[in-house]
Formats: structure tokens, sequence, C-alpha cells
């Protein structure tokens, strides 16, 4: 989204018009909207005006097979036209296949089991409320008989939602700071430091000043609203090394990075992001079901799985059939298509391509498989992701001086030669925003 400076000159007639509408009738948690969009096919979206856009965002890594994909239009038609909604009182077929498809995917152990939500949020909320049972389990940890409540460790620049849990293990001050005090026993500790985590947890396992044991890590393997900034194998490796001496558990965050967006299932599959580890929990959203709102968690072992029992967390829409047949349907494609090799060598070719542009604004291009960011040598990204919006190309300013590219995995090598060839032509003398 823009920020509320935007101006109108250069939008169209119904641009302007429905724009106009939208500051009427809508809150203003997302600032003023950058365009009113129409219709998409493929990786092209269009304006209520007719003009086309290259989207090199895809919703923000959500709409993993683009727009109109024909097998995703098919299975969400089918679905809707069978059953959309039945509560969880009942289950459904596409529910229990996905799932099972889920924990296949992910190589968890038998006994493994998946919770759904709606969103990447409440995955993460899902995932800590989990943890917490856990943490009770550790000794001297049960407040009930004078123990310390044990702890989880988040880390400095790590985003993992903005409900209240998921905003409580969200580091950036400036979203938190205005709601606390927000869910206790959530700490940080400097990303990629390994020395911060140690003293964290302390040698005597009471932790740092005296405080309960630790129940988790929480963390993204590449910070993606930070900028998309890999931790470092070692440092994840370190981490997982630090959990299993401490008998906590470690959270894989792969709300952004998961389903295939990094060139594997999962980013905790590819050894150079996390040194070969296997997570506790990993939460899911975005991607997975290629634009419906979809998200959860999947608990590795019958033993973690054990804590939740009927009644301790749940959710209206968590898992309805239409989401699951979406998602579903999404995974299907992504495998029939090869579109996670095609993350990989699209990737590549974007970060090459890229680099090779000599475009002096450019620094350097961070990131795995169709996951990336562009450093810029001045802070100027949200006049950059105009600059490119106004030729035709969807970025995100994903911080002052980045800007996020982060297109479908269908993304062919033609569109990532036009999406180069634009951001080639970006003024390097932009103002800073």
């Amino acid at each position: 989204m823009a920020d509320e400076s935007q101006t109108t000159e250069t939008l169209g007639p119904e641009d302007s018009k429905w724009l106009g509408e939208y500051s009427r009738v809508h809150m203003n948690v997302f600032g003023t909207p950058l365009r009113v969009m129409d219709h998409g096919q493929g990786t092209r979206i269009w304006d209520v005006d007719g003009n086309e856009y290259l989207d090199f965002l895809a919703g923000i890594a959500v709409n993993s097979l683009g727009y109109a994909h024909p097998a995703w239009v098919q299975a969400v038609s089918a679905q809707a036209a069978k059953v959309a909604h039945t509560s969880n009182y009942f289950a459904t077929e596409p529910q229990i296949e996905l799932a099972a498809r889920l924990v296949k995917l992910a190589g968890a152990p038998e006994g493994s089991h998946v919770y759904f939500g709606n969103s990447g949020a409440e995955g993460n909320e899902a995932a800590l409320k989990l943890a917490k049972l856990y943490g009770r389990t550790l000794p001297g940890a049960a407040p009930e008989i004078g123990g310390k409540p044990a702890r989880i460790i988040a880390l400095t620049h790590g985003f993992h939602g903005r409900t209240l849990g998921a905003l409580s293990a969200t580091w950036k001050p400036v979203i938190r700071m205005p709601f606390e005090p927000l869910v206790p026993n959530i700490e940080f500790v400097e990303a990629g430091d390994p020395m911060a985590l140690y003293e964290a947890f302390g040698q005597t396992g009471l932790g740092r000043y005296g405080k309960g044991p630790v129940a988790a890590v929480i963390m993204e393997l590449i910070q993606g609203e930070a900028g998309v900034r890999p931790l470092g194998a070692d440092y994840v490796a370190k981490v997982r090394a630090m959990c299993d001496a401490n008998d906590a558990l470690l959270i894989i965050d792969e709300v952004q990075t998961g389903i295939g967006r990094t060139g594997a299932w999962f980013a905790f599959q590819r050894e150079d992001l996390s040194g070969g580890i296997t997570p506790d929990i990993v939460t899911f959203a975005k991607g997975v079901a290629g634009g419906f709102p979809m998200g959860g968690m999947i608990a590795f072992g019958e033993k973690l799985s054990a804590l939740f029992s009927p009644g301790t967390h749940g959710s209206t829409f968590a898992g309805n059939p239409l989401a699951a047949s979406a998602a579903l349907a999404t995974l299907d494609v992504i495998e029939r298509e090869g579109l996670i090799a095609n993350a990989e060598a699209r990737g590549e070719q974007l970060r090459q391509g890229i680099m090779a542009s000599d475009n002096p604004l450019f620094e350097y291009v961070r990131g795995r498989g169709l996951l990336n960011a562009i450093q810029l040598t001045h802070p100027c990204a949200h006049a950059a992701m105009d600059w490119a919006l106004e030729h035709g190309l969807i970025v995100n300013a994903v911080a002052p001086d980045a800007l996020r590219l982060a297109p479908p995995l269908i993304v062919s090598e033609r569109d990532v030669d036009e999406a180069v060839a634009i951001l080639a032509g970006i003024p390097n003398d932009l103002p800073n925003d």
C-alpha cells in the first residue's frame, strides 16, 4: 500500500472514483490503495481502468498459481456447488486429504497432526498456544505449584502477525507498542546472535535473570517483512541445538517461505537455509490455497500433538471444504507443473538479471527461489515501487531501502526478462522515502 500522501494525478477516472469510495467506507489501516484491481490472468492483473500490470508480488506471496488458473477455478467452482462450509462439528474429505498431504510434504513423522486456521497469524497463534501448553510440562514451570512460567523466545526483526498473540512475538516496536501490555513471557533476542540466545536460555535452565525455562523459540528462516533477510544455516543449526539441549520447541514460521516459494516445499528443507534441521512445529499460510484464505500449523510427532484436546483451540471457518479444495488444487498444480523447480530456476534468473542490469540504484539481491529483495543504495523504495507500478510492474517496498519480489510460482522466463527490463529503468536519483 502507498502512504496517504499519494495523489490521484496518475490514476484513471475509475480508479479515482473507487478509491474515493474506499476511503469513505474502509477503516484506514492500510493507507491509500495503489489501484483498484478488476481481474487477472496468469501473471497479469488489470485495474478498473483497463491498465495491465505484470505482478511480481502475487498478493504478498499468496497467489502461487497466479490468477484464474483453470485447475484452481474448476476445483473451487466444483466444491462451491457441492458444499462450502460445514463447521467443525463435521469433517469433509478435502479437509482430511489436505491434512495428510501437508504432513507428507513436510516430511513429518508418523503421529504428526495438522491444525487449520484462516491466516498466518492464526497459524502462529495456534503454535504459541501449543508451546504454552508444552511449557507447563517442563520441570519447575507450573505456576499453580509455585513454578515460574515457561518463556517463549522470538527474534528481533521477526514478524508473526498482528493479532494479540502473534503480535506479542512480532518485534517491530511501532506496531507493538500501541497495544502493550501484550502476552507475557515472550522475550526477544538479537537475530543471528547465538550468544544472545545462549544468554536467554541460561546455563542453569532457569534462564536469564532467574526466569523460568524456555518452552519454545519461534523464528522465520528468511525474515520476510524485515526485508527478505535469511538468518543463515549455521545460526539456525545452533538454535536447534540450543533447543535440544534445553528441551525447548523450535517453531519455524513458514507463512511466507512455505509451499514452494523458496524452491522447496518448505524453507527448512533447504540445507542452505536451515543446516538440515527438523522443526517441532511449522506454521503455514499465504500460498497454500492459491489465494483462498487458509493457514495453520503442523505439529511434528504424537506427543506434541496430544497437548491440544477438544476445546483448547478452534475456529469456525478453519479447514472448510472450499478452502481445502482450493489448497489441494494448488498443491496438485505445483507438483504437476514442476513449479518448485521453476521457482528455483526463475529465482536464479531474476537475481542474475537484476545484477547484470547495472542499475546504480541496486546494491545487491538477496533471497531464495521466488522470494527476493533488491537492496537499494539509498532509501527510496516507495518512490521506486511507484515508478515501477507506473511502468506496469508490481513490486513492494518491504523496507525503506529494499524492494521485495515474490511473483507467482508459474512465472515464465519471458516474464522475468520483462520485469528485469522494467527494473533496470528505475532512475537512481529518486527522492528518499
